[in-house]
């Protein structure tokens, strides 16, 4: 979930940098959330042909009392935004990770060390993408910030992941519960999560006012998708009950308060995946004996042939990522 603010034509870099620091340094009885700046590193765009090096954000950093050991310069690929198509606004970006390993934090910011966990990105709107691929200063430069709102919680609560936090952990321990253990192992790890994920997602689609529902076309076919994945990967850790349904009942009671829509949708919710879990439960059966009977046949290949794919995605529409997954275990 998303947490963010805009400034269209008002305030720039320095403002949106300062109440970036503000917030994430200050004390909570001061409006902020009282993270130290000794686990806070940061990024700025590198610059190249298009765009020069981002030293005016990495210069307010300093002056807020950042070190240089804790600023680093990525390229595009990391520290630009846009534009949406072809073309349109875009422009570089700063972010702020947090870190999350054991122990003090690293002196200078390794951006390679996955332990750094991003939670903010100020988007700084300052360039328009034209049709001969040029980018021009634009007139009005604009702000469009992201927090991730479960890895803050993460952080604030000194948990590893966002799946370890409030708003994930009852429903992974009913999932834990229905698969019948305590303690995962690697996979399972990470079926329970695509479990909680995509479950919660397809929650939200179908719980609002204006939500789709399960089909083969738009939309729908990328809520059937999501909700198909979840169900194979219960299939993996063996739980053969209506999980959907459950699962979705979990995410009603975290978030209804706030999300009123899911209290009064739930009955589309639950009777939608419930219908989707049955239809697919049959249509994955039948997919995984034709998969493992195409296995069988491959004879010391290593390739399946290449029609295989086309063939159980329109006899038994079963999906092709979920293939891949069998095929690469």
């Amino acid at each position: 979930e998303m947490l963010g603010n805009w400034s269209l034509g008002d305030y720039f870099k320095e403002l949106a940098i300062k109440m970036s620091f503000e917030f994430l340094t200050s004390a909570r009885e001061n409006g902020g959330i009282g993270l130290s700046l000794e686990n806070l590193a940061f990024t700025c765009f590198e610059g190249d042909e298009n765009a020069p090096r981002d030293e005016e954000s990495a210069g307010i950093w300093r002056a807020l009392g950042v070190s240089e050991e804790r600023i680093a310069f990525l390229g595009k690929e990391d520290n630009w935004w846009g534009p949406a198509g072809q073309t349109g606004p875009c422009g570089p970006d700063t972010e702020m990770f947090y870190w999350s390993g054991d122990g003090e934090a690293p002196g200078v910011y390794d951006p390679s060390d996955s332990r750094w966990v991003e939670i903010w990105n100020d988007v700084f709107m300052q360039y328009f993408k034209n049709a001969e691929g040029q980018f021009e200063t634009l007139a009005q430069q604009n702000v469009d910030t992201g927090m991730g709102l479960e890895r803050v919680i993460a952080v604030l609560n000194g948990k590893k992941s966002s799946y370890e936090t409030e708003l994930f952990g009852p429903v992974i321990e009913e999932i834990r519960r229905l698969a019948g253990y305590s303690e995962p192992d690697v996979k399972q790890t990470v079926s329970e999560r695509v479990i909680a994920d995509h479950i919660r997602t397809a929650t939200f689609i179908l719980g609002d006012h204006c939500g789709v529902t399960p089909s083969n076309t738009d939309q729908g076919y990328i809520l059937r998708r999501l909700i198909r994945r979840a169900i194979g990967h219960a299939h993996k850790l063996g739980i053969e009950i209506d999980i959907a349904r459950k699962l979705a009942g979990e995410y009603v009671k975290i978030y209804g308060d706030f999300y009123p829509e899911l209290l009064e949708n739930q009955d589309r919710v639950f009777e939608e995946l419930a219908k989707e879990e049955a239809q697919f439960k049959v249509t994955l059966e039948r997919g995984l004996k034709m998969l493992e009977k195409e296995m069988s046949e491959v004879s010391g290949l290593r390739e399946l042939p290449e029609d295989s794919f086309f063939q159980m995605f329109a006899t038994y529409g079963f999906p092709i990522d979920m293939m891949v997954e069998v095929l690469d275990e």
